[in-house]
């Protein structure tokens, strides 16, 4: 399998700010690798990197065999770019920020409007070719901005955030567009806040303070949290975490929705002990479970262990 994305040792200051420290990674043709991590962990800075908007003060990066730093026009050939806010001229139509970005990475004028056609069938936007694109909806805005980012047609594409702020079905649109690229050999690199979409990449990154704290597969990040995590509906819920987290094998009690996650050393003695403690102060338990861990409960482990640090 060739890898299309290599980075060693990224580093990138903004004066006292570290916001990127020492990231290595590497992709695959056809995987895609999600950077996962909160605000400020350095995700957007390390994409400007990997797409030379940022030059890195150490390290190197290689796209499809090309040195970012020596050959940096060779490399940014094959990469196809969408930046977290939407950066099209919105004076253009759909179909004139298409030729227009067609033009500035070297498609062939008599490839344009046939290539043009293809990505706009492709994305779901035929029919507004003469729409401005200032006058589209959030969704639309991305599935265009994914367009143009594929208009020279790139074997490596960098999408930071892509679905932020868009509605449920357009998110899942725009993931099935995704794995029809990866099907076609491109290696993605996705930054995204939702798990669910975390959990569709191949491999994953947890960023924290400009560092990758952990990578691997989803199943590999949740199997590290195997039998230590329960279920617990109770009511009241605020008085149940409470009580629940003075129990010395809780290590924590995460609110999801109506419930509760527990993180827990020692899942049989906190199952035998915790209901008759909450019983006994007047909580009553509809439910308490183990259950398979989830990734926002790997990261949330993690995001702690990396602030005590």
């Amino acid at each position: 399998m060739t890898i299309l994305i290599e980075a060693h040792d990224l580093h990138k200051h903004f004066g006292a700010n570290h916001a990127v420290n020492g990231v290595c990674l590497n992709v695959n043709e056809g995987e895609a690798y999600g950077l996962v991590g909160p605000d400020g962990a350095g995700k957007t800075t390390t994409m400007r990197l990997l797409v030379g908007a940022l030059t890195s003060a150490g390290g190197s990066v290689t796209i499809a065999g090309h040195d970012l730093r020596s050959h940096g026009e060779e490399a940014r050939s094959v990469i196809g770019y969408l930046a977290q806010r939407f950066s099209l001229y919105v004076d253009l139509t759909v179909i004139e920020n298409l030729r227009f970005f067609g033009e500035v990475r070297g498609v062939a004028r008599n490839e344009i409007a046939t290539r043009s056609a293809e990505l706009l069938k492709f994305v779901g936007l035929n029919g507004f070719e003469d729409r401005l694109a200032g006058n589209l909806s959030g969704g639309m805005k991305q599935k265009l901005g994914l367009a143009t980012a594929l208009v020279h047609r790139p074997r490596v594409l960098l999408l930071d955030e892509p679905t932020g702020g868009v509605d449920p079905v357009t998110r899942q649109d725009f993931w099935q567009l995704i794995m029809r690229l990866l099907a076609d050999g491109v290696a993605v690199i996705v930054s995204t806040p939702y798990m669910d979409e975390a959990e569709r990449c191949n491999r994953l990154g947890f960023m924290y303070s400009g560092r990758i704290l952990l990578e691997g597969s989803p199943r590999e990040l949740t199997s590290a949290l195997k039998d230590h995590v329960l279920e617990l509906m109770a009511s009241p819920k605020d008085k149940a975490r409470v009580i629940t987290i003075k129990d010395e094998d809780v290590e924590d009690a995460i609110v999801f929705g109506d419930r509760l996650h527990l993180r827990v050393r020692d899942r049989e003695s906190v199952l035998k002990r915790l209901p008759a403690a909450l019983a006994a102060d007047g909580v009553t338990v509809n439910r308490l479970r183990p259950i398979a861990p989830s990734l926002e409960d790997v990261f949330i482990s993690l995001l702690e262990k990396a602030k005590a640090a």
